[in-house]
């Protein structure tokens, strides 16, 4: 957690139930070592401390500072509840264990953000372009784009599990997970938020099945 005083803190949410991986993604081997140890290394790097959230039984052994999911079984939302209770800083970045392409240039670059930003700002969460906006529509109408020689239009694309919070968003999220919002994006949708654009996607990809690793 973070010190007293301090500006910035990071976590990673970990302990999900990684269903469509088969195995824990947070124990993931990765570069010679976790998903969710390389992540922490980035958040580290960029704000100062890491903290993960989930079953401090099941992650101790990483080395980490661990801390157990205030509402467990609310999925992120709870993740994100119980690191903005804990933490003492006015930023705070979270993020998922899956994104195993972030960079902590990104990352220092969000907090730069919220730091600068208006004082009413709760959050500032990366947008970024994905080829599939336009093709989706058509499929859900029943048309086939290749027929009519259409190219898939960016669709924009908030990630609220790589994002910086301010420390006020915990009553926000206590609110939210009272009244069973649990979708992230309806939560953030109650947010100030800023929306900071980032020009490579793939820096924000998930990888939530075996699938996933074998995409090049």
């Amino acid at each position: 957690m973070s010190e007293p005083g301090a500006s910035r803190a990071g976590f990673v949410l970990v302990g999900g139930h990684s269903s469509r991986m088969g195995s824990d993604k947070a124990l993931v081997e990765f570069q010679g070592s976790t998903l969710a140890a390389r992540i922490a290394e980035c958040v580290r790097s960029a704000a100062g401390s890491v903290t993960l959230v989930g079953p401090p039984e099941r992650y101790r052994e990483l080395g980490y500072t661990v801390i157990a999911d205030r509402a467990p079984n609310r999925g992120p939302l709870g993740g994100i509840y119980t690191a903005l209770l804990a933490s003492r800083a006015e930023w705070n970045l979270i993020l998922a264990c899956d994104m195993p392409f972030v960079t902590t240039a990104l990352l220092e670059e969000l907090f730069a953000v919220a730091e600068s930003g208006p004082s009413t700002a709760d959050c500032v969460v990366p947008e970024s372009l994905q080829p599939e906006g336009r093709i989706e529509s058509m499929q859900q109408a029943g048309l086939d784009a290749a027929h009519v020689g259409l190219e898939a239009a960016p669709k924009a694309k908030l990630d609220p599990l790589c994002a910086v919070y301010h420390r006020r968003c915990a009553h926000a999220a206590r609110h939210a997970l009272d009244r069973n919002i649990l979708k992230m994006h309806d939560f953030i949708s109650t947010l100030r938020l800023i929306k900071y654009p980032v020009a490579d996607p793939a820096s924000l990809a998930n990888i939530n099945s075996p699938a996933d690793w074998s995409r090049p």
